[in-house]
């Protein structure tokens, strides 16, 4: 086996290494939405470092974004904090297609100053906070911790300004903003009356721009549109049927994605043509009456496409590491099918469509909040904001 010894003409695979570089470095900061935007400069060093290595060592791309050889160049180049960088690559590839699965480091997380993890273990130890929203809190908290240190600012002068400039860089939507604060205002309430380094209390400062106005109506498809997307759906590959029967799910049924992705087969009862949804926003479960061209399409998907496997959830990934799909890949592959049909449109948009739907049927806006899974009857009443003649019979029963 000989290594590469001239480093001026790396490879075919590592010169697809470099631009991919190049592009994940481009894309997270033009992105004002992404995390790691402020870290650009620190990951710009530590992929520049991984380049020169797998260069060196003449790494393979098959070995590219393994554990093992994350351990090597780590332990042989000695840059410390590369598991971020290079996950948010690897993560980057994956997504694109370019590997079959993204970097994994056992029981990796980010590692956040002592403060920080003595809240965090509060919050799992003191409030039986879940894994899923100590896992959030922890990323919001490290994207916070960055902004003090790049603007030298501790955490016993914090002002609510400083907040306030924070919460500004997240050009992300109302309802994110809004998880956002929420994880900050209980970092603020520990740092004030558990470890008094606050003099003051901001986390009750810590608050969103007042909306006056009206909720935005849903978008929807219109029946021409709806045509063209269910006519457009391929069967050529696996990836294609498991796509196809998510569209299904999520246009006769109106599923949420973290709903299509959590599944089971034995939600599904194909002798009474129905699926049960046990894990709602409501937390009540519902079954729902499965049409046939849905259940076609699923039993299509688990008769060729699924994967034989112990897991039983329905929707799994196409390649190794065999493993349930999450609800971001729903999303993904909904969407992606709806670009390449010419619709500029989201995955959600087929929930909404289900809903408008159910108006022109003559549901009672009631009848549709159980169905959609809403916890509130005014959730529901944004879609009547979409056709005010449906809103008046719906509402006043009136004659149209």
């Amino acid at each position: 086996m000989n290594k590469q010894t001239s480093h001026e003409e790396p490879n075919k695979e590592l010169r697809i290494l470099a631009g991919a570089i190049l592009d994940y470095l481009c894309r997270i900061n033009s992105d004002t939405e992404h995390s790691a935007r402020r870290n650009v400069g620190r990951f710009t060093e530590i992929l520049t470092d991984f380049l020169i290595y797998a260069i060196r060592e003449d790494v393979s791309w098959k070995d590219m974004f393994t554990f093992n050889t994350f351990i090597k160049f780590r332990n042989k180049t000695g840059v410390k904090k590369a598991a971020r960088a290079l996950i948010g690559l690897s993560g980057y590839l994956h997504d694109n297609g370019r590997i079959p699965a993204p970097l994994q480091i056992p029981n990796y997380q980010i590692q956040l100053p002592d403060i920080y993890e003595q809240y965090l273990c509060y919050l799992e130890q003191a409030r039986a906070v879940s894994k899923g929203l100590i896992k959030g809190t922890r990323r919001v908290l490290a994207s916070f911790h960055d902004y003090l240190e790049t603007n030298k600012i501790d955490l016993s002068t914090l002002k609510i300004e400083h907040l306030d400039a924070f919460m500004a860089e997240f050009k992300v939507a109302q309802s994110t903003r809004k998880t956002y604060r929420h994880y900050l205002r209980g970092f603020l309430k520990y740092l004030y009356y558990e470890k008094k380094i606050l003099k003051k209390d901001l986390a009750s400062l810590l608050v969103g721009a007042c909306r006056f106005d009206q909720v935005k109506p849903p978008k929807f498809l219109r029946p021409r549109e709806v045509e063209t997307l269910f006519s457009s759906l391929q069967l050529s590959t696996v990836t294609d049927v498991r796509t196809c029967a998510m569209v299904y799910l999520a246009y006769t049924l109106g599923l949420r994605p973290i709903e299509i992705s959590k599944i089971t087969l034995d939600d599904i009862s194909f002798s009474d043509a129905n699926l049960r949804v046990p894990d709602r926003k409501t937390k009540v479960p519902v079954v729902l009456p499965l049409p046939e061209m849905t259940l076609k399409a699923i039993a299509a998907y688990i008769a060729t496409a699924r994967p034989q496997t112990t897991f039983r959830q329905l929707f799994l990934t196409c390649q190794n590491p065999i493993r349930p799909v999450s609800a971001n890949t729903v999303v993904y592959y909904i969407g992606k099918t709806m670009k390449e049909a010419g619709l500029s449109s989201s995955a959600y948009w087929l929930r909404h469509t289900y809903a408008q739907n159910l108006l022109k049927i003559g549901r009672s806006i009631f009848e549709i909040k159980e169905m959609l899974g809403h916890h509130n009857i005014q959730s529901s009443q944004a879609y009547l904001h979409i056709d005010t003649e449906l809103m008046r019979k719906v509402l006043f029963d009136e004659t149209l």
